[in-house]
Order: structure tokens, then C-alpha cells, then sequence
């Protein structure tokens, strides 16, 4: 930085002055041309009394320069694949639109209005899996919450946004089946199955270890299977666990006693494309006692 005396200037005088070397690098990239500044020079004055005249040199050392070509080389190439993917998603919306909207604009006027489905699904995050590209579930018709291994935590957990989207399902839209679907190869139920004894701090930890009493059935069931087995036991059977999860909220018990509500299971296989669906049976059994669920009206559809 270099401070020259401001006496050959007015005191009341206020400006700043760029003066460039005009020396540049030109890079010519999918048309356009960038140029980059290597070195620049700017004299700012401000007069005052008491002010003084600066002029500031700003030098980029080559080294700097070029990395920060690349970069700007790197982002514009991965701002370009992002715009491929969403140029997709664009045309994908304007299809449905086209396809679906506007050539059922009654239905989607009346969706507008309200809502009531009859379906309330509990299914997995895992991006494998979607319950209305397997099941078919068209908008209005099933209201969705989706979480790591399409768990149902216990009413004394406390507040969670499975256990919100619950109430909201039952309480105000009325829905008439709740279904929880689990499925092949689910990472969430590995990471249980997985998890050891000491405690850490981990989100996924946390939440997945509602389903421990899964973990403790199939460890004592099926101790004698290897770890991608286990695994699988446990798929199914932290469905199970979920199953009477649902049963400790005072207001699903409720329904379900009247036979207001219904409650199934379902397993999705997506290495040979099967579908596994049952019913809890409420009436007659002896939930909690039993070492099996009860269940009614199984099916596997293949």
C-alpha cells in the first residue's frame, strides 16, 4: 500500500479512479468468453480534513489466478449438468400436466377443495421405494409420511413428524386404513441391526432405535441365520412392532376397536418385484401376550 500526500488535490474532492493494466487471459467456453484480470489498480480518495490519498495494488499471484479459472471452469460445467437434470424434471412436470392435469381438471379442481383419502402410508425414504409408483396411488388418494425404515415410533416417544402426520390422518382427514410398508434391503434396518451398545450421538442412531424390541426378537428368532438374513427377519418384523406402536395411540386404539380404522403390514421386494399384506386382527386377540402378531388376510402378490 502506498500513501501519497493529497496537497495538489481539492480538499472538498471525492472520487474513485480505477486504472486497470489492461493485460487478460481469454478463455472462449461453450460460446461465451471469459476474462480473467490479472492485475488491477484502484485509486480511492476521499478528502476530508485529515484524509489522505491511498492507492491500493491488488496482484493475484499466478498460482491463485489459475486455480480460480478452474473453479469458475468447474462450476459452470456442473451449473450446466444441473441444468440438465432439471431441463428432465421440466419436462417431466409439463407431460403430467399435459397428460394428466388437463385431461382431468374436474378431479384436480375438486383435490383443490380438499382432500379425503382413504389411505394413510407409512413407507421408507429409500429412494427405491415409492408407494405410488408400486401401489398406484393416484393424487387424493393416500396421504404419505416417509421415514428412515418406515418407522412407527410409541405414543410416549413424544412428538415427531411420523406421529403428527398420524393425528393430522386420522383425527382430520378420517382415513380408513393406515399401512405400514417395509421392504428388501432397507439401510435403516441394517444400521439397527448393526448398532452396538454404547450410546453415540448420531442422528440415525436415535431414530432407529425405535425399533429395538425388532432388533431383540429377531436376534433371539433368528440367531442361527447369517447377518443378511437377520436383516431381512428384521424387515418384516419391525413392520410387526409398528403394527402395535400404532395400538399406544389412545385415539387409533380407539378407531380401531370400533372398526372405524384398519391397520396392515406390507413388504416390498424389489429384487424379484413381490408384494406381502396383512391385517392386524384386532378383535379376539390378546395383543402383548401373544409371541406372534395376530394377523388376517395375508396375501402375497407376485
Amino acid at each position: 500500500m502506498a500513501t501519497l500526500s493529497p496537497t495538489s488535490f481539492t480538499k472538498n474532492f471525492n472520487s474513485s479512479v480505477d486504472f486497470p493494466i489492461t493485460s487478460f487471459q481469454t478463455f472462449a467456453i461453450f460460446g461465451p468468453k471469459l476474462k480473467t484480470e490479472q492485475t488491477h489498480f484502484r485509486l480511492s480518495t476521499s478528502f476530508k480534513t485529515g484524509s489522505c490519498l491511498e492507492l491500493k495494488a491488488m496482484k493475484e499471484p499466478p498460482g491463485l489466478t489459475q486455480k480460480l479459472d478452474k473453479n469458475r471452469l468447474d462450476g459452470l460445467t456442473e451449473s450446466e449438468n444441473g441444468c440438465d437434470l432439471f431441463q428432465d424434471l421440466k419436462h417431466r412436470f409439463l407431460r403430467f400436466k399435459k397428460h394428466k392435469f388437463e385431461e382431468n381438471l374436474g378431479h384436480f379442481q375438486n383435490l383443490a377443495e380438499g382432500q379425503a383419502p382413504k389411505f394413510m402410508i407409512i413407507a421408507c425414504a429409500d429412494s427405491r421405494v415409492c408407494p405410488s409408483v408400486i401401489l398406484g396411488f393416484q393424487p387424493g388418494e393416500a396421504f404419505m409420511v416417509r421415514n428412515v425404515a418406515n418407522l412407527v415410533p410409541p405414543f410416549e416417544s413424544g412428538p415427531s413428524e411420523t406421529n403428527a402426520a398420524l393425528e393430522f390422518a386420522v383425527n382430520s382427514l378420517k382415513v380408513e386404513n393406515i399401512l405400514v410398508i417395509g421392504h428388501s434391503r432397507c439401510g435403516g434396518i441394517r444400521a439397527l441391526m448393526s448398532m452396538q451398545d454404547e450410546v453415540d450421538s448420531s442422528f440415525i442412531r436415535s431414530w432407529v432405535i425405535v425399533g429395538k424390541n425388532a432388533r431383540l426378537n429377531t436376534k433371539s428368532a433368528a440367531s442361527h441365520l447369517g447377518f443378511d438374513q437377520q436383516c431381512r427377519h428384521c424387515e418384516k418384523e419391525s413392520v410387526d412392532h409398528s403394527l402395535l406402536n400404532l395400538l399406544t395411540y389412545p385415539w387409533i386404539e380407539q378407531k380401531v376397536a370400533k372398526g372405524e380404522l384398519s391397520v396392515h403390514g406390507g413388504y416390498y421386494d424389489f429384487v424379484d418385484c413381490t408384494f406381502e399384506k396383512w391385517t392386524l386382527d384386532y378383535k379376539g386377540s390378546n395383543l402383548g401376550k401373544n409371541s406372534r402378531l395376530p394377523v388376517k388376510n395375508r396375501f402375497y402378490w407376485c
